[in-house]
């Protein structure tokens, strides 16, 4: 495996990497960062984890260092369908960007579009958005996409999926005529298919792995449950030791879940595209810290969550479809890490479940469980929770962070067994089918409509 100087990155990048403890390429970032840097249009696929972000980030850091921004008109952009992706590749390339004297911002709905105003007034060279934002502040004469040298689309298929297209082209058009594309998606079906057709030039394609490759350190396994366990089941696989997310359908069945959990013992956060933006990035910073560990959340949150260490993925609802199933699982079994995936599967969702993994490429155990059995405890590490209700974490709109109720991501303790139960109705986020008055649907897409103050 190339160097990172061998692959042709200046030095001051490569000094900022080694402060942060990367020495050495993953194999995605090998095979990009060359062609990136020689001015190619890139096609690139990888499994979750495989260090995309710094194949694609890398090399525009590179390329763009040198030369400031005019007010109003950034010379990079990183297109990315959710908030939480977003804040993501700002955390991960904006230390490094400062190494090379780049200025960033993050363009995202739900908060202050007046200090994203005043950045790009200011002058910023590399820009993150999510496209509705973007296209309000592009109407309003506050961004000018003329400068643009290299747009990157990250997760092109679920801006496909979220009904972003018409923004993303519309992005596209208004950027720089001749300038580099690169796109990352997981598949190419579709409406994604379009985009690389219009607007790569000869891309060169790039692919760590088949499309929906499940990693070789990921376990997965399908509970085959009673419906009157399925609470207490949750509950007991909630309270495990170690970071774990659990994955509901709906919005209104994460609420609910993470209030049951905490009724019996369970501190939990809860995370979806209904929180406001400073709820939802407090909740994941207690989640990334520490002083929570379990953490429900919908489909929309699973492109977003890029956290190390999470040692099992629960979907507590099966998904809708494999491509879904393989997103919610990436959470886990993330860089090397070894992961565990579980699914609640009712005796009505036994066939779809299975076909839904067979059509994901996924192996999966079918074993038969009911709370506290050996098999449940050696699979997830399952215990019972105290039955002592504990205060919900506390995320306040404010600066400061709330901790809820004292250190800890959970009661801790084995406690009593009927606390399994009580005050416990169901794990399920609604009756299983994903539909009624919760659904969130495509997730941020409702954050889009024209008025500023509530696009994405």
């Amino acid at each position: 495996m190339p160097s990172f100087a061998e692959l042709g990155l200046p030095e001051n990048l490569i000094t900022a990497l080694g402060r942060q403890g990367i020495h050495s390429p993953f194999p995605i970032q090998a095979a990009a960062i060359p062609d990136i840097l020689g001015g190619r249009d890139v096609l690139g696929r990888g499994k979750t984890g495989s260090g995309k972000t710094l194949a694609f980030g890398l090399p525009l850091l590179a390329r763009i260092a040198g030369r400031k921004a005019q007010p109003k008109r950034p010379r990079a952009l990183i297109l990315v369908p959710t908030r939480e992706l977003a804040q993501q590749v700002q955390t991960n390339l904006e230390p490094l960007g400062r190494s090379l004297g780049l200025r960033f911002k993050t363009v995202i709905g739900q908060t202050s579009m007046f200090k994203q105003i005043d950045a790009l007034r200011r002058g910023v060279e590399v820009l993150v958005a999510t496209p509705g934002r973007l296209k309000d502040l592009m109407r309003q004469g506050a961004c000018d996409l003329s400068d643009i040298e290299i747009v990157v689309l990250d997760e092109a298929d679920h801006m496909a999926d979220m009904g972003f297209l018409p923004d993303v082209t519309d992005i596209l058009d208004a950027a720089q005529t001749g300038g580099q594309r690169l796109l990352f998606s997981a598949t190419l079906d579709k409406d994604v298919d379009v985009l690389v057709r219009r607007y790569l030039n000869d891309p060169v394609r790039h692919a760590i792995g088949p499309v929906d490759e499940s990693v070789d350190t990921m376990e997965h396994h399908l509970l085959l449950i009673a419906p009157r366990d399925k609470g207490a089941i949750t509950a007991e696989i909630a309270n495990r030791e170690g970071r774990t997310i659990l994955f509901a359908r709906t919005k209104h069945g994460v609420d609910r879940l993470a209030k049951q959990l905490a009724q019996v013992g369970v501190r939990a956060g809860a995370l979806h595209g209904g929180k406001s933006q400073g709820i939802r990035t407090r909740t994941l910073a207690e989640f990334r810290e520490g002083s929570i560990s379990v953490l429900v959340a919908t489909d929309v949150a699973a492109r977003g969550i890029h956290v190390d260490n999470i040692s099992l993925v629960l979907h507590i609802d099966p998904p809708a479809d494999h491509k879904d199933y393989m997103h919610r699982a990436g959470r886990t079994a993330r860089a090397g890490e070894r992961g565990t995936v579980i699914t609640l599967v009712l005796p009505h969702q036994v066939r779809s479940t299975s076909a839904m993994t067979r059509r994901a490429g996924v192996e999966a155990s079918r074993v038969k469980v009911t709370m506290g059995d050996a098999e449940l405890v050696r699979l997830t590490g399952a215990r019972p929770p105290s039955g002592i209700p504990v205060p919900e974490p506390v995320i306040s709109e404010s600066p400061r962070r709330g901790r809820g109720g004292g250190g800890g991501g959970r009661s801790g303790g084995r406690g009593r067994r009927p606390g399994a139960r009580q005050g416990y109705r169901g794990g399920d986020s609604g009756s299983g089918s994903g539909s009624g008055s919760g659904s969130e649907g495509h997730g941020d897409r409702r954050d889009r409509p024209r008025r500023p103050q509530r696009t994405h």
